[in-house]
């Protein structure tokens, strides 16, 4: 029996993932690509699609490829295009949804990688069949979906929803988009270790991280101290949830959603960034819009939200669900 499925892939800032999803929202088989065999956008391609066929060969199923799916920084949903992310090594405009439809020779298609987190949670997730709400992707950046009357906001050239982007603080932290005091520059694992680097330069706290610098950081370390009760890390994650409950209070005023999903890295540490992160954007926002709007984890797995939203804008766009 053949099987009809399509190529969702997640590319972030530090890695990328790839998988086989049938209509049904099944995966049926998910890889990890190592960033140390390609450098450039084609090397990328190339390699997805090696590791593809040869996933292809070993499962014992007949596989029809429909279409590819993709979810990655600063992609345009218009042109199908990769446009001056600033977290990736990839430079400039790169048409890769084009690399991919003459690699392939099958329909390509892309957007931002956290629009493609919004659509695998609004179809699989926690947001299911919920018309009105803000993906928050909390990774090496800071990205976000807006759904509204149950419609992605593109905006007119294709990049809306970039709260990334939105400055927090005049002349902050220095961000990969080349600007200051961007959103997350603060809120990401990325914003959260730079916290930790600072606070641990005070003096201030006596904590199991002294002695480690930005690059020894992870944000599961930084989780993991807090969890065993490390004040400098709980204060790390106060400040986080500071800055970004005041973006998120921001955000609610223009879109008034539903629910705030978080998604990512840094969103699974749960309550460390969600209850901080709630008190600041209650304390900040509209009497109009107070004690309406959770805050909740995606409800979705690891990095499946971003392919499976991948996955559903390809079978969205060839017709077929």
């Amino acid at each position: 029996m053949i099987t009809q499925i399509v190529l969702g892939i997640d590319i972030g800032g530090t890695n990328a993932d790839f998988a086989f999803i049938d209509r049904e929202g099944i995966i049926l088989y998910k890889a990890n690509l190592p960033s140390d065999e390609y450098n450039t956008a084609n090397s990328f391609v190339q390699l997805v699609k090696r590791m593809a066929e040869e996933a292809m060969t070993k499962l014992k199923k007949q596989l029809v490829i429909r279409g590819i799916g993709i979810g990655a920084p600063n992609g345009n949903y218009y042109r199908g295009t990769i446009e001056f992310a600033p977290n990736m090594r990839w430079e400039g405009i790169i048409p890769l949804a084009e690399y991919f439809r003459m690699a392939f020779g099958v329909p390509s298609f892309l957007t931002n990688d956290a629009n493609a987190a919004a659509i695998g949670e609004r179809m699989f997730g926690n947001a299911k069949n919920v018309d009105d709400f803000i993906m928050i992707t909390l990774g090496t950046g800071l990205g976000s979906g807006i759904v509204s009357n149950g419609r992605l906001i593109y905006g007119h050239d294709g990049f809306a929803g970039e709260l990334g982007h939105v400055i927090v603080k005049e002349n902050g932290r220095k961000c990969g988009c080349g600007r200051r005091g961007c959103l997350e520059t603060y809120a990401s694992v990325t914003g959260l270790k730079r916290t930790v680097v600072k606070l641990l330069k005070t003096g201030e706290f006596t904590s199991e991280l002294e002695g480690l610098n930005f690059n020894q950081l992870s944000g599961k370390m930084v989780e993991k101290a807090a969890l065993n009760g490390d004040e400098l890390a709980l204060e790390a994650f106060a400040k986080t949830g500071k800055v970004l409950g005041k973006a998120m209070a921001n955000a609610v005023a223009f879109s008034s959603p539903k629910l705030i999903v978080f998604f990512g890295g840094l969103a699974q540490a749960g309550e460390l960034i969600i209850k901080p992160t709630k008190y600041e954007m209650e304390k900040s926002m509209l009497r109009i819009y107070q004690n309406k709007i959770p805050i909740i984890a995606s409800g979705l797995k690891g990095n499946e939200a971003a392919l499976l939203g991948a996955a559903a804008l390809a079978w969205k766009e060839l017709g077929i669900v």
